[in-house]
């Protein structure tokens, strides 16, 4: 969760750390749009890394297009292999697009952008709903960690409403449209969920069916605190966590040394790196230093330690002091290490679905889940799927001969799921996970 930040480092370089609160959204373009296909299937493209664009489909499949075009020959999920589908597109104004040889055109959604405030602050906002004219579920989609204008590149505001759902997505504060500063408090951040709630249903008027958060990752801590605060229709979280910042951090040190065939006594040890992270952490990068490189010098030369990883330890070992000390305190603002999310969650009455990824080594789920499980047979309304071979994303991967791992896709059922608990609330029928949990 926390290592999203991180990806931003060279970017925040690039521009000046000062200009992280100002950024604003690129320029649509004029691509991005869901498009049905003339067999029916629904394809969403949505701007990517640099002038690329990301494909996806509603099951699950996804690929990369760059290249000068007109032709753009697609990449299989994040692996750099080709995937042996062409795709181009009509001028703008015909809104079209052939995808693997089947020709698509785009679908119009009712789209209201806006601005709305949560205390001092306006953020930027839009309703995307299916058209028509009755009243249809909303999602009010709770982001992560990322510095990214979530309405830029949010491809749910519309795979949602494809599937007759509305969807309000809104850029976090500090990033894209949205004012004030980028902060990772929790409160904060769930506050401007509960506002961004309200401006959905007023935005949707007599449209707004039942109202709920879908959250990812960072989200996973945010949108129950907004739906105890001000309670909703319900909550989904995806590769959230039921534990701490911190033990996060630990949990994904130790999965990350066990899952290589180590035991008690080495994860342990490495927990030592954890620990280094975490005080970098709290003093604000101001402390932390010779305990990193104590750990390092203790343990460098364990079999293990090429194994150690976690969620943002391995990329902060690889950062001078320096840098960190220039980099660290704006990208980790307000941070809470130690934030319990337990005494929001025992509290909770809203009908909660967690989606899980069984080999998340960013969020290691094992003690989430049992947590979860342990509130849903508490008398909680708490579902819990954990999508087996996946990763964080809910994604499913290769792994190199290096050991690093390549996202391909994610599993056929996972935006299923997510539609049927919005629509009723109830998971029926096979979606490729393991289920536990209230019924």
């Amino acid at each position: 969760m926390l290592l999203k930040i991180l990806k931003h480092v060279a970017f925040l370089l690039a521009i000046g750390l000062g200009a992280a609160s100002a950024l604003a959204a690129a320029p649509v373009d004029c691509r991005a749009g869901t498009y049905r296909l003339a067999d029916g299937a629904i394809v969403d493209v949505a701007p990517s890394e640099g002038t690329a664009l990301r494909w996806r489909r509603l099951d699950g499949t996804t690929g990369l297009l760059s290249g000068p075009g007109p032709e753009y020959r697609s990449t299989l999920g994040w692996t750099g292999r080709p995937a042996g589908i062409i795709v181009s597109f009509t001028p703008c104004a015909d809104r079209g697009i052939r995808f693997g040889g089947t020709q698509g055109r785009r679908i119009d959604f009712d789209t209201t952008e806006t601005s709305f405030r949560s205390g001092e602050v306006s953020l930027a906002g839009r309703l995307v709903l299916p058209r028509g004219a009755g009243p249809v579920p909303i999602v009010v989609l709770v982001h992560g960690s990322e510095h990214d204008s979530a309405r830029e590149l949010y491809s749910l505001q519309r795979l949602l409403p494809a599937m007759g759902i509305g969807a309000f997505v809104y850029d976090k504060r500090g990033t894209g449209g949205s004012g004030g500063a980028y902060t990772q408090n929790y409160l904060t951040l769930a506050l401007d969920a509960v506002a961004a709630a309200r401006e959905a249903r007023r935005l949707a008027g007599g449209r707004a069916g039942p109202v709920g958060y879908q959250a990812g990752s960072q989200g996973g801590w945010v949108a129950p605190l907004a739906a105890r605060i001000e309670p909703v229709d319900f909550v989904i979280v995806c590769f959230g966590l039921a534990v701490s910042p911190a033990d996060e951090e630990r949990e994904a040190i130790a999965y990350g040394v066990s899952r290589h065939g180590f035991g008690p006594a080495a994860v342990a040890q490495a927990n030592d790196f954890a620990e280094a992270s975490l005080t970098m952490l709290r003093s604000g990068f101001q402390d932390g230093y010779a305990q990193m490189e104590e750990a390092r010098r203790r343990h460098g030369s364990a079999p293990w330690f090429r194994h150690v990883r976690g969620d943002v330890t391995h990329v902060l070992m690889q950062k001078s002091e320096e840098e960190l000390r220039r980099i660290g305190p704006p990208l980790f603002a307000g941070l809470q290490l130690d934030y319990d999310p337990m005494p929001v969650l025992r509290n909770l009455d809203v009908p909660q679905l967690w989606i899980l990824a069984e080999e998340d080594i960013d969020a290691p789920s094992a003690e989430t889940a049992r947590r979860l499980d342990a509130l849903a047979a508490a008398g909680r309304p708490i579902r819990v799927a954990i999508f087996p071979g996946t990763e964080h994303g809910i994604y499913a991967f290769e792994t190199t001969a290096d050991d690093e791992r390549l996202s391909t896709r994610q599993p056929e059922g996972y935006l299923r799921m997510m539609r049927d608990f919005i629509l009723t609330r109830h998971l029926s029928g096979d979606y490729g996970a393991q289920l536990s949990g209230a019924r």
